[in-house]
C-alpha cells in the first residue's frame, strides 16, 4: 500500500459561531469548578503552599522607604536625626537675637530625651572611628604642632606623618621620640635644648636630638649640644641636611620594632668562607690563593707558621703575594717609632779660631748653666733636709709612743700585784 495522507490536510474542518461558543463555556465551567475544588481543599487542609504572583514579587523587590533604625546609625549624623523632624516631639529652634540668649524650653528638653538612645550609638560611632585613627597613627609620625613651617617635613616622604599635640618634636614610637635642633638657632638660644629635655622628663627609652649642623664654624656650638645630650642621656645624631635628618627619622621609624640583629653582618658558619674572609683582607690574595693556601697547609695557623720558600711553592701564589703573606703574619702589632738623629757634631777644625764674640756667648751659656744647677742642687738639698728631719720627728714620736705604751703596761702590772698582795694579806 501506498502512503496515506491525512483528511484534515485535504478538507479542512469549518465550525459555526455557534459551536465555539458553546465550546467556550465549556472551558469556562471546567476553569469554575476547579477553582470550587481548590478553595474546598484550602478550607479542609490549612497546610497550604501559596506562590506569589509576578505583581507581589516585583512590589517586594522595591520595599517602601522606611525609618532608619537606631541601632544601625547612618554615616552622618545629619542622616542619623533627620527621622526626628518628622515625629511629633520636634519644634524648630527660635530664632536667636545676637544679644539675648535662647530661653530653654520643655520641648528642647523632651528632644534631649528623645535623642538619648541616639546619642548612645553615635557615641560608638566615634569610638570606633578614634580607634581607627589611633590604630592608623601608630604606622605614622607624630609631629608637634611646633614644627608647623619646617622644611624638613617636605623630606619625610616614605613614612606617614601627621601632626599631634605631643611634648617632643617627633614621636617615634611608643618609648622613641626625637628633638629637632639647629645650630643656627642654637646660637641665638642657647638655653632652648636644656628646657626641651626637660620636658621629656622620663617618659622614653631613647631620645634623640637631631641636630642640623648649618654652620661653617661648628666646634663651639656643637661641643655644648654634645655635652648637653651626654649629660641628659640622650642619643645625639648630627646631619648636614634636611634630606639627611628625613633620612634618620625615616630610618628609625621604620626599624621601630625590629631587633638589633638585623643592623648586624651575618657571618658564614663553615671555616672555608670564614677562612677566605681572613685572608683575602690580605691584598692581592684571592678567593683562588684561598684554595691554594688551605688545601696545601691545611689551616690558618699553618700557613701563618710556613716560611716564605713554603708559601713560594704553592702554585699560583708569586713573590709579591708572598712577600705580602710573610709581612702580614709576622709584622709586630705595635709599630717601634724610629727615635730621631742627633745633630751632628760641627767640626772643630773648621771653627779652630772662634771670634771673641761667640766666646763671650758661650762664657754667659755656661754661666747660666752652672746658675741653674746650683739653684737646683740647693733646692734638692733643702728638700733632703726637710725630709731627714721630718724622719727623724716621726721616728722619735714612734719611740715616745712605744716608751709610753711600756711604762703604762709596766704600771698596769705593778699596780696587779699590789692588788694581789694585799688580797693575800687581808685573807691571812
Amino acid at each position: 500500500m501506498g502512503p496515506t495522507t491525512s483528511i484534515t490536510s485535504k478538507f479542512p474542518i469549518t465550525r459555526t459561531n455557534a459551536e465555539t461558543q458553546e465550546m467556550e463555556d465549556e472551558e469556562e465551567r471546567e476553569q469554575e469548578d476547579d477553582r470550587r475544588r481548590l478553595d474546598e481543599r484550602e478550607k479542609n487542609n490549612p497546610f497550604v503552599i501559596k506562590i506569589p504572583s509576578y505583581q507581589q514579587v516585583l512590589e517586594s523587590s522595591h520595599p517602601q522607604t522606611s525609618q532608619p533604625s537606631l541601632f544601625t546609625p547612618s554615616p552622618s549624623f545629619s542622616q542619623a536625626f533627620n527621622f526626628i523632624k518628622s515625629s511629633e516631639f520636634y519644634t524648630p529652634p527660635p530664632e536667636v537675637s545676637s544679644t539675648t540668649p535662647p530661653p530653654a524650653s520643655a520641648a528642647s528638653r523632651n528632644l534631649d530625651q528623645s535623642e538619648a538612645p541616639s546619642s548612645s550609638s553615635s557615641s560608638s560611632a566615634v569610638a570606633s572611628s578614634s580607634t581607627s585613627q589611633v590604630a592608623h597613627n601608630r604606622n605614622a609620625i607624630l609631629v608637634s604642632h611646633r614644627q608647623k613651617g619646617n622644611p624638613l617635613l617636605k623630606h619625610i616622604r616614605n613614612v606617614r606623618w601627621a601632626f599631634a599635640d605631643v611634648v617632643c618634636d617627633y614621636l617615634l614610637g611608643q618609648s622613641t621620640c626625637a628633638l629637632y635642633l639647629s645650630l643656627r638657632y642654637h646660637l641665638l638660644h642657647p638655653d632652648y635644648l636644656y628646657y626641651r629635655i626637660r620636658e621629656l622628663q622620663k617618659n622614653f627609652k631613647l631620645r634623640v636630638v637631631l641636630c642640623h649642623v648649618d654652620v661653617e664654624d661648628v666646634v663651639k656650638p656643637l661641643l655644648e649640644v654634645t655635652k648637653t645630650a651626654l649629660l641628659h642621656d640622650c642619643t645625639l645624631l648630627c646631619a648636614w641636611s634636611l634630606e639627611e635628618c628625613g633620612r634618620y627619622l625615616e630610618t628609625i621609624k621604620v626599624y621601630e620594632n625590629k631587633p638589633a640583629d638585623i643592623i648586624q653582618g651575618q657571618m658564614d658558619t663553615d671555616y672555608l668562607s670564614r677562612l677566605t674572609h681572613a685572608l683575602t683582607t690580605v691584598r692581592h690574595v684571592n678567593k683562588t690563593d684561598v684554595v691554594t693556601l688551605g688545601s696545601t697547609f691545611g689551616s690558618l695557623s699553618h700557613i701563618m707558621d710556613a716560611s716564605m720558600e713554603d708559601l713560594a711553592r704553592c702554585p699560583g701564589i708569586g713573590e709579591r703575594k708572598v712577600k705580602r703573606l710573610y709581612d702580614t703574619f709576622h709584622e709586630p702589632f705595635k709599630r717601634v717609632v724610629p727615635k730621631h738623629l742627633s745633630a751632628p757634631e760641627t767640626s772643630t777644625q773648621n771653627n779652630a779660631e772662634p771670634t771673641l764674640a761667640s766666646e763671650g756667648k758661650d762664657e754667659k751659656e755656661e754661666a747660666n748653666k752652672r746658675g741653674k744647677k746650683e739653684t737646683e742642687t740647693t733646692i734638692k738639698s733643702a728638700l733632703s733636709a726637710a725630709f731627714s728631719k721630718y724622719s727623724d720627728k716621726i721616728v722619735k714620736k714612734n719611740n715616745n709612743s712605744q716608751q709610753e705604751k711600756i711604762d703604762e703596761s709596766s704600771s698596769a702590772g705593778e699596780a696587779k700585784a699590789k692588788n694581789k698582795n694585799s688580797r693575800e694579806e687581808a685573807a691571812s
